[in-house]
């Protein structure tokens, strides 16, 4: 979808929609006076009728006859201005591209962006309506074969600043840098999406080279071989069922001033499908194991977005991969691993593979001399259990770095819930027979986990993201359709930025 923005009278640009912002309750502002005297009073009439009440993201389509430009009017709810906030804004550019979609219009024009100066300033408020519409249209439809199915989409959205009003230099610079964020999570929902008979472990380390290429990105795999001079006994355990070879893949970034500044690393789980292994899922739902490389994909999607953005920060992301399949040689309920950090592991649950092999890319991280270390993984259906799927799981052993991530996610809408990582939790992953084991049984399974990983990251500064409940949605929401959700890629990109 192409993005422009220029300045126009709102009355006499013609475009085959308008989509304009409403809040809930009396008080309006001067576009919506000004576009309800060009039509004879319809919208104060709408309104008093109790069609259109403003309520967040409640929408209703007005046919202008001519009155003015635009063919359509798409009135778009923001709620109680009290409550008001970005994602608002986000959500109800989202709200405004599926309605048009519905419609089958292709170009649509909007004045979401025009808020009380007080509110936000016309970068923020470009970047969130640009993300919302670009995310909003994202569909995953490679795959199919019905052309007419691939022509839904919005081709292009026209930011259009009043006359009167300023910044314009702003908002293009806001829409601008919102279509670098959202092809980042876009390239990470288009990972996700693909079956796994496509994305093996070989093609997201080809993916991350074809990414980086022409870039500041400098892609390493390590290959099983490479894995074994490491000693990375437990990623290697969880590939051992699958005829596909497992891959470490490392993606560099180097924005800072001073190139050997120590550099934020991203972990990123990637299990490219997990059946549950010899631990066995059930079958229902287990076609959606494809997403249980979201962490990998996002930590990907973050280091192509602080390439394009230019975030003056050093980063590399680190990204085990594997498949977790049965087999004769698959690791078994029982074994004992020995992980590159030199601990033994007794596999209890080989369902409980994301773990282990984030414990070796943890203990791979401490190599990189890291200021901080955040994994992201969808790796327990406890964290889906405790939290739903609006927020993110946190953890970790530092305030200040668990303090900056919870800013970060209530600035992009990917909001983070701390969970306790307290010494009795620790316990009940204790072995009988190694050093530790990868379950510690049905009570507190998104902490237990947690705290199996502090064990190979006590070395650095570490907090710990479990998407398991934010990674896919199960339906259509205002700026994430059904699906990959493509979750950490926008906050995690806020958070380098903050820090």
């Amino acid at each position: 979808m192409k993005i422009n923005t220029f300045r126009k009278n709102i009355l006499i640009h013609k475009t085959s929609c308008l989509a304009i912002g409403k809040f809930e309750g009396r008080g309006e502002d001067g576009i919506i006076e000004e576009i309800d005297h060009a039509l004879d009073g319809m919208i104060s009439e709408v309104i008093s009728k109790g069609d259109f009440k403003g309520k967040s993201n409640q929408t209703v389509v007005l046919y202008t006859n001519g009155k003015v430009a635009a063919e359509r009017i798409l009135m778009v709810g923001l709620g109680k201005r009290k409550d008001f906030s970005i994602d608002k804004l986000r959500e109800a550019a989202g709200t405004a591209v599926t309605a048009v979609k519905k419609m089958g219009v292709s170009k649509l024009s909007t004045t979401l962006h025009i808020l009380p100066s007080e509110m936000f300033n016309p970068a923020e408020l470009g970047q969130a309506v640009a993300e919302g519409a670009l995310l909003s249209n994202y569909s995953f439809d490679e795959l199919k074969t019905d052309k007419e199915e691939k022509k839904n989409k919005l081709r292009t959205l026209s930011l259009v600043l009043p006359l009167n009003h300023k910044g314009m230099k702003e908002l293009k610079a806001g829409s601008a840098r919102g279509e670098k964020i959202s092809e980042g999570v876009c390239f990470a929902r288009d990972l996700i999406s693909r079956p796994g008979n496509v994305v093996t472990p070989s093609y997201l380390a080809d993916a991350a080279k074809k990414m980086a290429g022409g870039s500041d990105v400098n892609v390493t795999v390590i290959d099983k071989r490479g894995m074994e001079e490491l000693g990375m006994g437990a990623l290697l355990g969880v590939a051992k069922g699958s005829k596909q070879p497992p891959k470490l893949i490392i993606a560099e970034y180097k924005g800072a001033a001073e190139k050997d500044e120590r550099p934020y690393v991203i972990v990123g789980k990637a299990i490219t499908f997990d059946s549950g292994g010899i631990s066995l899922k059930p079958s229902a739902a287990m076609h959606e194991m494809k997403m249980d490389m979201s962490g990998g994909a996002a930590a990907l999607g973050a280091i192509k977005v602080a390439e394009a953005l230019k975030i003056p920060r050093n980063v590399i992301a680190i990204v085990p991969s594997a498949e977790n399949l049965p087999s004769g040689e698959a690791c078994k309920p029982g074994d004992v691993l020995t992980s590159m950090s030199g601990l033994t592991i007794e596999v209890q649950n080989t369902d409980a593979e994301g773990r282990l092999i984030l414990a070796d890319a943890l203990t791979y991280a401490k190599r990189c001399n890291p200021k901080a270390v955040v994994d992201i993984a969808t790796l327990t259906g406890a964290c889906l259990i405790a939290l739903g799927t609006h927020a993110t799981g946190l953890m970790g052993n530092n305030e200040q770095l668990k303090h900056q991530l919870l800013k970060a996610g209530e600035e992009t809408g990917e909001r983070l819930w701390e969970l306790p990582l307290w010494e009795p939790y620790k316990k009940q992953i204790e072995s009988d027979i190694a050093d530790v084991k990868n379950v510690g049984g049905r009570e507190a399974g998104t902490i237990t986990a947690a705290a199996f990983l502090e064990k190979f990251a006590s070395k650095y500064h570490w907090a710990h993201l479990d998407i398991a409940g934010t990674a896919w949605s199960g339906k259509d929401r205002p700026y994430i359709p059904k699906g990959a959700a493509g979750v950490g890629v926008r906050l995690l990109t806020r958070f380098l930025e903050n820090v």
